[in-house]
């Protein structure tokens, strides 16, 4: 058996309706889309939870309570395995993390967590530590450096 002999499966490859070719078609006329009304206008369908004019229940219903969503703290994670690419008694700043691709943005906050291992001395500084990876790295001679800042 060849590639030339490879031949697909009785309807396995379906022809797509032409809709509005003609009354021949069987989708001649209104296109499938049956007679007025809004869907069967151009602009077709509406954007979901659009209630036809009428006030969506996404405002009638009251607000209620808080959400802190906009004003988290959102930070980059980096673990104490990941260190390992750097020398004996490095420092190791935010700056040093972008640089090596451990970080993706250089003005977001970084928290160190303890998964792993840390063999080296290393000047760890970041914004957050989990209290396992701060004492992983004390205990291997580094030290630990929080990074404060200030809000506006």
């Amino acid at each position: 058996m060849g590639l030339q002999n490879l031949k697909n499966n009785p309807g396995a490859r379906k022809k797509t309706a032409r809709r509005g070719r003609g009354c021949g078609s069987g989708t001649g006329g209104t296109a499938g889309r049956g007679h007025k009304g809004q869907r069967a206008r151009t602009s077709g369908n509406v954007r979901p939870g659009f209630e036809g004019g009428q006030m969506p229940i996404t405002r009638r219903i009251p607000k209620r309570g808080f959400n802190n969503k906009n004003f988290k703290t959102v930070f980059e994670v980096v673990n104490l395995r990941q260190l390992d690419v750097f020398k004996e008694g490095a420092s190791v700043s935010p700056a040093e993390l972008l640089e090596k691709g451990l970080i993706g943005k250089s003005n977001s906050k970084v928290k160190i967590l303890g998964d792993g291992e840390i063999k080296k001395a290393l000047n760890v500084k970041a914004h957050a530590f989990s209290g396992s990876a701060a004492k992983k790295i004390e205990e291997s001679k580094g030290k630990v450096e929080i990074i404060r800042t200030i809000r506006k």
